[in-house]
């Protein structure tokens, strides 16, 4: 333990610190012998040689495992009524995915009130989560029910992008023995999230460096596998953190580029494309209303008749998402928002006559 006789007081303060966030951190026990350690030697150091040249190390890494929440948990909302209306509030359609992900906070709340019952038996595991996989082209909606998942469960959502990735220390991070180490992107996510279960969504796996492939997805077999992440060890950390409450959620354009065993870990879940009639329904209830509130303008200021909403959905041919259905209509309020401004008219009904005159071009 730290005193005061040990070094100088401008030393001792910097030292007192790092010791108080060991003192009121919840890091387990081995963890907490070791952090003392490596402030006890520093102790030494500052009192024989006054300097200690690995002091910023040792503090970094103080900071770090004090930070990550060992035993933090968010409350799961486990409603199921309010989990479906949340889907059905920002997703038309997807019926099949819907259930699935009633089914899974069903398993958990029927475990959770057994464990209830039965406070003593360790053989409840109603933490554990399948790792969902959204495969689908862009714009069919992946990340935004990725989104809406961690809504419904009152669960924070941290997302770890996967474009351009380009070692495996990124997910792992890299040893300390290393000059500028850094802790990896799992470790950082939960740090950020402040809770040890929150929905982390590994979004466009299948878009990793090539040269990078077989060591990334090495990594993502321990994440994911059950059987191994409950003692993940990120290299900086090098201490095993129990990543089993995390629901992982996956996402890819296509499964060409995963390998076999990262698959086998995964539930794949394909995410449809939208027909012109689905486009019409999302445009009319899901996009329009989110993007003219975006825009400042009021149903008033501007109303869309039913008859042009087949030529909103499709100005230029077939897309498999919804994206460019959203740039149209964010086009159209920005031009009716314009000419208000310009004061050249107070609202504009858009019909068949004058749909050409909003629609952006291209």
């Amino acid at each position: 333990m730290v005193t005061a006789s040990d070094v100088s007081s401008g030393e001792f303060a910097e030292l007192a610190q790092l010791q108080q966030k060991i003192t009121n951190s919840s890091i387990p026990a081995d963890l907490r012998i070791k952090a003392q350690t490596m402030i006890d030697r520093a102790a030494l150091s500052f009192k024989y040689h006054s300097q200690f040249m690995q002091f910023d190390v040792v503090a970094s890494y103080i900071d770090w495992i004090t930070s990550l929440p060992w035993e933090s948990r968010s409350t799961d909302i486990l409603d199921i009524e309010q989990a479906k209306q949340v889907l059905d509030k920002n997703h038309y359609g997807l019926s099949e995915l819907k259930d699935r992900i009633l089914e899974y906070l069903s398993v958990m709340k029927m475990n959770l009130d057994q464990a209830k019952l039965d406070p003593i038996s360790k053989n409840h595991n109603f933490a554990r989560a399948p790792i969902l996989f959204f495969v689908g082209l862009v714009g069919t909606g992946k990340t935004t029910m990725a989104i809406s998942i961690a809504e419904a469960m009152g669960r924070k959502l941290m997302r770890i992008p996967f474009g351009g990735m380009g070692s495996a220390l990124d997910l792992r991070g890299e040893s300390r023995v290393h000059p500028d180490a850094e802790v990896g992107q799992i470790m950082k996510s939960l740090r950020r999230a402040g809770t040890k279960n929150p929905v982390i969504l590994l979004d466009e796996l299948d878009r990793v460096a090539e040269h990078a492939r077989a060591d990334i997805m090495g990594v993502l077999i321990e994440l994911l596998d059950p059987e191994q992440n409950v003692a993940f060890v990120d290299h900086y950390i090098d201490y095993p953190f129990d990543l089993a409450e995390v629901l992982f959620i996956a996402t890819a354009n296509n499964t060409n580029n995963i390998s076999t065993a990262v698959m086998d870990r995964l539930e794949p879940i394909q995410m449809p494309s939208y027909s012109d009639d689905e486009k019409i329904i999302i445009g009319k209830s899901y996009v329009y209303p989110k993007v003219l509130a975006a825009s400042g303008l009021t149903s008033d200021q501007l109303t869309i008749v039913d008859g042009v909403w087949p030529t909103i959905v499709r100005p230029l041919g077939f897309d498999s998402g919804i994206r460019t259905l959203e740039r149209t209509i964010d086009g159209v309020c920005r031009k009716v928002a314009r000419q208000i401004i310009e004061k050249k008219i107070n609202k504009i009904i858009l019909s068949e006559d004058n749909v050409k005159q909003f629609l952006p071009t291209w």
